[in-house]
């Protein structure tokens, strides 16, 4: 199937109506991940509503936002199979059903599973249909589209905090949701320009198999024509020549043989006719003779009649003895019926039978059917966790899905808690004009763009341009807790943000790993590395504070483990492990000494 769907898929425009995806996929990612990104504004609101522990509460940004990272997997199997369009329309549901949801949550509890959970798993479908459609419309401007299409996430986190500072004065926290909610169902309007370049996945197995039933049919329809033709073939013919005769004989007949037919046939009547006329005479001598009949016949029957009955009068007894004593059966006429009673039973029981058994071979047919049905479903589950065993045992691959998840871990929480570091280091009083999580967000946006265009510049290796966005991320957070102004939390919050738009690369440097092929399946299980770090990474900073009353030591954490990340993509993919690999996997060399050898050469 991966074969016919290679074989059919059609070469990436870079361009044309490819710029009316990259908007669609970009106003799909502003609208499905503004609130989700700009969750910060929202943490406060909820810490106060429902008087939870900070990493309790953090569990809520951490779901929505790791969630559907976590499932990419499955929601590249949907895009797959369903294509971009439908799944992005069921997202758009998803995502404002959720956040609607969210408005009348009585606790912390329920919003994990309608914020967390339905709105974490729409905004994974979003952002797996936006990537997979936006690389198949283009190759060598990749880098560049999928920069921009990632940028609506960020600029959907500026837009939506902002939106939601001033729709939380205005309508309060319930109001807020549900205005940010009705207007995530423009994420159906935006589906609609996505066009599929390519069959989705479930169209290709269905024409593939109308086409293999169509194969299969066509010969026994042919030979069923023919068979038919060929048996009929006799009686057309003959029908056809018979016709031909009749109507060639009228054609031919002349008055004369009508004549001679007219003939024959008033010979025929005067033949018959005395025949005829004898048979009226004895019918009259019958009716005459009758009329004569004597009065002593008439007696003489009456007398026969009588005497008959008489004669027969002991039979009719019995039978109305036999009907008074309700039909006692004698021993002979017992056996009788049981004879036939038992033929009866015998062939009753033969049609049970053979009806039991055909009821038997059509339970073992469906059986036969539902273990063929299941047999192939095994089989394709066994090709899949084959193929993403494969992907794991690239070793650039492996170090890269490790990395991603330690970054996820460490540079997740600044998005979630800058806000609350900024009050509870008392560098705020309370909300501002601009803030700090819309200098992250319009931050990541720019820097999405800038390493998107980077990367596809010849000359630049894009694991190691990757590797450097982790060391620089890595120090701003590390610099974070030492951090005394308003300003400088602005700063080191836009440089986070500006590296953390490395999140643009990963579908390109998958592209470079494993090829556009298994680019789906690959860049389903990096995003599930992802989404468990960002899902883990909130709550064990809300931890850190619950524990020390003091963010020093969670920001610590968190820059320790980005900086853990970028040094195993930079030591991992070196060539000095492929010519060890070589040397180790080159045969041994055995030498043998030959003694009578080496004593005459001595």
């Amino acid at each position: 199937m991966a074969a016919t769907m290679r074989s059919s898929a059609r070469p990436a425009p870079d361009g044309g109506w490819g710029w009316v995806i990259v908007a669609a996929c970009f106003m799909a990612q502003l609208l499905a991940y503004g609130s989700p990104q700009s969750v910060g504004v929202l943490y406060p609101e909820w810490l106060n509503a429902f008087q939870q522990g900070k990493g309790m509460t953090a569990w809520v940004g951490s779901l929505v936002s790791g969630l559907g990272l976590i499932a990419s997997p499955v929601c590249s199997a949907c895009v797959d199979n369903f294509g971009a369009r439908p799944v992005t329309i069921f997202s758009g549901v998803m995502v404002a059903g959720g956040m609607m949801l969210s408005a009348f949550a009585p606790n912390v509890q329920f919003l994990f599973f309608s914020y967390g959970i339905v709105v974490g798993l729409g905004c994974g479908l979003v952002y797996n249909a936006t990537l997979t459609i936006t690389c198949q419309y283009f190759d060598k401007k990749r880098g560049l589209a999928l920069g921009i299409v990632t940028t609506g996430t960020s600029f959907g986190a500026f837009v939506y905090a902002a939106l939601q500072n001033e729709l939380l004065l205005l309508f309060g926290l319930n109001g807020c949701l549900l205005i940010v909610g009705a207007m995530s169902l423009n994420l159906m309007a935006c589906a609609g320009f996505m066009r599929p370049l390519n069959m989705p996945g479930y169209l290709v197995k269905r024409k593939a198999a109308l086409e293999r039933n169509a194969q299969k049919q066509l010969p026994e329809k042919e030979f069923l024509e023919k068979e038919l033709l060929e048996k009929h073939l006799p009686e057309k013919q003959l029908l056809e020549k018979q016709l031909r005769e009749k109507e060639l004989l009228e054609r031919q007949l002349p008055e004369k043989e009508l004549l001679e037919k007219e003939f024959l046939e008033k010979e025929l009547l005067e033949k018959h006719l005395p025949e005829k006329q004898l048979l009226e005479k004895q019918l009259r001598e019958k009716e005459l003779l009758e009329r004569q009949l004597p009065e002593k016949e008439l007696l003489e029957k009456e007398f026969l009649e009588k005497e008959l009955l008489e004669k027969h009068l002991p039979e009719k007894q019995l039978l109305e003895k036999l009907a008074l004593d309700d039909l006692k059966i004698s021993p002979g006429l017992a056996i009788k019926c049981a004879m036939v009673a038992k033929e009866h039973s015998i062939t009753i029981d033969a049609k049970d039978s053979a009806l039991v058994q055909s009821d038997d071979n059509g339970k073992k047919q469906g059986f036969l059917a539902v273990v063929k049905v299941l047999k192939k479903k095994q089989q394709a589950y066994f090709n899949y966790t084959h193929s993403l065993a494969n992907i794991l045992q690239d070793r650039v691959m492996l170090a890269f899905c490790v990395a991603v998840f330690l970054f996820s871990l460490g540079a997740f929480p600044p998005v979630l808690f800058m806000e609350d570091v900024a009050q509870s280091e008392g560098l705020s009083q309370g909300p501002s004009l601009v803030p700090l999580v819309s200098i992250v967000a319009i931050a990541t946006g720019l820097g999405k763009l800038v390493l998107g265009m980077l990367a596809d510049l010849p000359f630049i290796n894009s694991i190691y341009l990757y590797t450097f966005s982790l060391f620089a991320a890595s120090l701003a957070l590390l610099l974070i807790p030492i951090t005394k102004t308003y300003v400088g939390l602005q700063v080191l919050s836009g440089v986070v943000g500006f590296f953390s738009g490395n999140w643009s690369l990963t579908s390109y440097i998958t592209t470079k790993i494993v090829g556009l092929e298994r680019l789906t399946q690959a860049h389903g299980v990096l995003l599930l590395f992802g989404g468990f770090g960002i899902a883990i990474g909130p709550p064990v900073v809300g931890w850190f504070f619950d524990w020390t009353q003091s963010y020093e030591l969670a920001f610590y954490f968190s820059g320790s483990c980005v900086l853990l990340g970028g040094l195993i993509l930079l030591v991992v993919p070196l060539p000095c492990w492929d010519r060890k690999k070589r040397e180790s996997d080159r045969p041994e060399v055995q030498y043998t000494i030959n003694c009578d050898k080496v004593a005459s050469v001595a």
